[in-house]
C-alpha cells in the first residue's frame, strides 16, 4: 500500500455514518482522486491494495475499531462448475449477454430505479437522477465496460465494471426484481468468470465481504476465493 500512497496527491476522510452492513456500527472511508493521466495504470494497483473505484475516486473502509470489510476475489482460472452453478446457467441459457462501452441509457436507468426501489429503497442511491447515473457510468478514466443481460429485447440485468491487468472488477450490478427466481446476481458473476477466462485474466474482484452480513454471504459461494490479509492475498477458508 505504501507505493500507491506515494502516488496519490491528497487523501480525504469521510464523516462517520451508519454502516450499511453491520447494525450499531459506523462507517468511514479513506479516499483519493487520481488524475486521468495516471488512473489507468493505478486502477490495478489500487484493486490489489483493497480499494474500490467510483468515477475518479479510489476508496476503502477506514473504520475505527472495525476491520470487518474484507476484499475478496474469485480465482477465475481455477473456478469449478458445481451442480448449483450448472442449475443457474441452465435457468438462464435463454439470456443474451452483450458487452458494451460505458454509455448510460434511459433503459438501464429505469431498470436501476426498479431495482433500488424494490431492494434498497432506504439507500442514498434510491434518489439518484439520470444525470447521476450517467456520471457513475461515463465518468471514468480507466478501461470500463458494461454487460447487458437481455431476454429477447427486454433488459433484465446490467453490470458495470473495470478491466484490470489481472482481472475484472465488478463495480455495480442490478437486475429486474421480478426475475428474482433466475438468480441473476449470481448469473452475472458467473458470466464475469467466463469473460475473465476468455481474456486470459486470473481474477474477478467482488469488492468487500463482511462476515455476518446476509447482504454479502453470496460471495462465499464462488470458490476458490481469495481474501486480502495485511500481508497480501491468500486463499479464503
Amino acid at each position: 500500500m505504501e507505493n500507491i500512497i506515494s502516488d496519490a496527491n491528497i487523501w480525504y476522510m469521510t464523516e462517520p455514518q451508519l454502516c450499511p452492513y453491520l447494525p450499531q456500527k459506523q462507517e468511514r472511508r479513506i479516499f483519493t482522486r487520481i488524475p486521468d493521466s495516471r488512473a489507468r495504470h493505478l486502477d490495478s494497483e489500487f484493486a490489489h491494495a483493497g480499494f474500490r473505484r467510483s468515477r475518479d475516486v479510489f476508496y476503502r473502509p477506514f473504520c475505527v475499531g472495525c476491520d470487518a470489510c474484507v476484499s475478496v476475489r474469485i480465482c477465475a482460472s481455477d473456478f469449478e462448475t458445481s451442480q448449483s452453478v450448472r442449475r443457474i446457467l441452465k435457468r438462464n441459457e435463454d439470456i443474451h449477454v452483450v458487452i458494451l462501452p460505458p454509455k448510460a441509457t434511459l433503459e438501464q436507468f429505469n431498470l436501476l430505479q426498479s431495482y433500488l426501489f424494490n431492494r434498497h429503497a432506504e439507500s442514498k442511491m434510491a434518489a439518484m437522477s439520470f444525470e447521476n447515473y450517467t456520471e457513475m457510468v461515463e465518468d471514468t478514466h480507466v478501461q470500463t465496460q458494461i454487460m447487458e443481460f437481455r431476454l429477447n429485447d427486454a433488459l433484465l440485468a446490467v453490470s458495470l465494471g473495470d478491466v484490470l491487468q489481472d482481472g475484472l472488477s465488478m463495480t455495480y450490478s442490478f437486475f429486474e426484481p421480478a426475475a428474482a427466481k433466475r438468480s441473476l446476481g449470481n448469473f452475472m458473476i458467473l458470466k464475469h468468470i467466463e469473460h475473465a477466462r476468455a481474456l486470459s485474466l486470473e481474477y474477478v474482484y467482488l469488492g468487500y465481504w463482511v462476515e455476518g452480513s446476509n447482504k454479502m454471504s453470496y460471495k462465499t459461494r464462488f470458490r476458490p476465493l481469495e481474501r486480502l490479509y495485511p500481508d497480501g492475498w491468500k486463499p479464503m477458508k
